[in-house]
């Protein structure tokens, strides 16, 4: 054990090299989630994490870590792939010999990505070696991310941010190591005092922090690249939410640089997003329509969990023609609507979109006959290779669906007994976490308080969140204060996106004991515009222009309440976006309940302590907060260094010049005297300092030996022709604090 930590010590500044560096290769593996699929990207992030940790924990040959780390980098891809489904035991091999071939064709794909960064990992902490290769590979990322920033719709400052803080930590691992390979000696004591280095460190990463997030925001006087280069080819560059909700499945919450699109992981929604308008799918049909994705039920208080598409429910494999079961709506009728989607973006996705609800798959990729399709009747989600096979993605799919037509006004009457007494509702479509906050119930009844059936109080909720709450893609976090994602929306945020809004409707309307779930899938895109030439040419023909370009900018997200016998109601709760059946712009239905957007009544106290005890940080905000505690740590402790010459600032100011140490016995002397008078010891303005300290003594004798030093010391100054020094004024201040001591334990 003693040389085990004896080399980690010696090999200290490579552990931390590889530490600076795996932090700077992170930033590109975040770079490319939006491209990989999201097993590469695990299985990259962790072989960097385990190389690194290997490298750092085990300081020994190097033959026998490369065998270590190729181990873990095997271990690694293949819980990965056990993990996402991409390899599943064949029950008829139980040996694992056997399986072994299929599970090596299996991680093809992901090991290679895996050992090369595994490689350029190892090959960069041996060849950048020095300050000037150091400088040039931080430049090289800066400017590639830079790069990307300016002519992609990537926004990389935090990506820039971390590589600049693990550079700086870099440089400052090379100066260290410098340092003691040519100064032992120095490096040696400075050994004994590792604090002073690690402060003096600690507080130049605070002020490089502080100064950035306090910098202004400048906008910027150049064109950015991307822009000019998108109007210079003649392409519109648009930042107009009515086109989509953006990101949908933001699932990365707070990274920045994410773009709008169709995510895979809904654990951890809200943060922000830049619009990307790189088209997705044509859609061919006579009517404009929400094309319906996924459901989501579990939700955690940051997002949504259940995004297992297998483990959600059970599903059947169905076949191309087949009729798809759905779920009974007796009350409602259905419009049919045929669909054609050709994709275009080349994206895999675990659904087929279509209407609500499916009904039937007419044709994939041309043929009446499919071997990857699976339907979820419960959810009405049609599943494309729920069993990971390696299946590509149709790239044309044509679908029949049903698009509900409610009858609002006889809805609007249906209550809750009407509804629900006699069903047995389903308890994921109820569910709340634990701790979901008490004043977002208490303000959804607030909000419903004069609504009777259970369609008025999801109207009267949607209303209020499309009229309280102003729409943006970039909506400002550092506002949050609750773990909650809907609190924090409703109270602290206050604005935000589709998945603010959708998420807080659903979960407002289980609070009041309504059945929802949280939909995503893609508002209905654009129509195609068609030259004035080809109108009028087309015209007597009878021409309808029914295709619609779908981008990731229309990733979007809803609400579907369950009414019943009325079935599954698709809600519209964020502002500018309209679904086809209960929306607020719907004017035909006369019963449909008007709601007076007020601002929310103050809560009761309580209510807002629970928010105190929910709130918490962001991680970027946990940084500039320690920043700001090691840059305050150090302020107080220049001044308590410092204590005794500020002791004399203000006599200091009143002399107009350094005092004498006799002047400072004098300005000592008062200040004990004060003390004295705040204890009840007056100086009466006929006594001399002898006299009162004479009457002080007899009044408090346990203080009498302190008193008369004090009074020797300053008749001394005051009218003795000794010289006084520094070291007299430190005498009484001593004595002084001896006097304060005696005076409160009264001894």
């Amino acid at each position: 054990m003693k040389h085990w930590f004896q080399a980690i010590r010696s090999s200290w500044h490579h552990g931390l090299t590889l530490l600076w560096l795996s932090i700077i290769a992170m930033q590109w593996v975040s770079y490319t989630v939006p491209f990989w699929l999201q097993e590469t990207t695990v299985s990259v992030a962790l072989t960097l994490l385990a190389v690194t940790a290997i490298e750092i924990i085990f300081p020994f040959k190097r033959v026998y870590r490369i065998v270590l780390e190729g181990a873990a980098v095997v271990l690694i891809v293949y819980n990965v792939i056990i993990s996402y489904g991409i390899y599943i035991p064949d029950p008829l091999l139980p040996a694992f010999l056997d399986r072994l071939p299929g599970i090596a064709v299996s991680m093809i794909p992901y090991i290679w990505f895996a050992l090369g960064a595994w490689a350029l990992l190892l090959v960069s902490a041996w060849w950048v070696n020095g300050k000037a290769r150091i400088l040039m590979f931080i430049a090289a990322n800066i400017t590639a991310f830079a790069a990307l920033d300016s002519f992609t719709t990537a926004v990389m400052w935090q990506e820039v941010a971390w590589t600049v803080f693990a550079g700086m930590g870099w440089l400052v691992t090379r100066h260290l190591r410098n340092f003691q390979l040519h100064y032992p000696r120095g490096w040696t004591y400075m050994l004994r005092y590792p604090m002073k280095v690690a402060l003096n460190i600690a507080i130049i990463f605070s002020l490089v922090i502080l100064a950035g997030v306090n910098m202004p925001g400048v906008r910027p006087t150049l064109t950015d690249p991307y822009t000019a280069w998108q109007k210079w080819n003649g392409n519109s560059v648009s930042s107009r939410p009515s086109s989509g909700s953006g990101d949908a499945a933001s699932g990365g919450s707070a990274a920045n640089g994410t773009t709008s699109g169709y995510s895979l992981n809904d654990d951890n929604l809200g943060g922000g997003f830049n619009f990307d308008y790189s088209p997705v799918m044509q859609v061919t049909s006579d009517l404009r329509t929400y094309m319906r994705g996924e459901i989501r039920s579990v939700y955690s208080g940051k997002g949504w969990t259940d995004d297992d598409t297998s483990g959600r429910g059970p599903h059947n494999e169905v076949q191309v023609g087949e009729p798809l079961e759905r779920a009974a709506a007796s009350k409602t009728e259905t419009r049919t609507l045929k669909q054609t989607v050709k994709l275009l973006g080349g994206n895999s996705y675990p659904v087929l979109f279509g209407g609500y609800s499916i009904s039937g798959v007419d044709s994939v990729d041309g043929q009446e006959q499919s071997s990857g399709l699976s339907w979820r009747s419960k959810d009405s989600e049609l599943l494309w290779n729920p069993g990971g096979k390696t299946r590509a993605y149709p790239q044309t799919y044509v679908v029949t669906s049903e698009v509900p037509i409610v009858p609002l006004q006889e809805l609007s009457k249906q209550t809750f007994e009407q509804l629900y007494g006699n069903r047995d509702i389903d308890p994921q479509y109820l569910q709340l976490p634990d701790n979901y906050p008490e004043r977002v119930s208490a303000l959804a009844k607030e909000i419903t308080a004069r609504a009777q059936t259970p369609y008025e109080k999801t109207i009267l909720l949607q209303q209020y969140l499309q009229a309280s709450f102003p729409y943006t893609n970039q909506p400002d976090t550092s506002r949050a204060r609750s773990k909650d994602m809907v609190e924090s929306f409703l109270f602290e945020i206050k604005e935000g996106y589709c998945d603010y809004y959708s998420t807080a409707l659903v979960t407002m309307a289980r609070s009041l004991d309504i059945p929802a779930r949280w939909v995503k899938g893609y508002a209905p895109g654009e129509q195609a515009e068609i030259p004035d030439s080809v109108m009028l040419q087309q015209g007597a023909a009878g021409y309808v222009n029914n295709n619609y370009t779908i981008t990731n900018a229309d990733a979007h997200s809803w609400a579907e309440i369950y009414f019943g016998d009325y079935g599954w109601v698709p809600v519209e709760a964020t502002p500018g976006f309209d679904v086809p059946v209960l929306t607020q712009s719907e004017q035909d239905n006369p019963d449909q309940p008007e709601v007076e957007v007020e601002e929310p009544e103050e809560l009761e106290p309580a209510a807002a302590g629970q928010t105190d005890k929910s709130s918490g940080f962001h991680p970027g905000t946990w940084a500039v907060a320690g920043a700001a505690a090691v840059l305050l740590l150090w302020i107080t402790f220049l001044i308590w260094q410092r204590r005794l010459s500020l002791r004399f600032l203000i006599t200091r100011m009143r002399l107009g010049g350094q005092p004498s140490p006799a002047q400072k016995v004098v300005a000592e002397t008062e200040r004990w005297v004060r003390y004295m008078r705040r204890k009840g010891m007056l100086k009466k303005e006929h006594e001399t300092l002898r006299e009162s300290v004479a009457r002080w003594s007899v009044e408090r004798p346990q203080a009498a030996g302190s008193l008369a030093a004090l009074l020797k010391m300053f008749e001394r100054a005051n009218y003795s022709p000794e010289v006084i020094e520094d070291k007299d004024w430190h005498s009484v201040y001593t004595e002084a604090l001896r006097l304060r001591k005696s005076m409160k334990s009264g001894k």
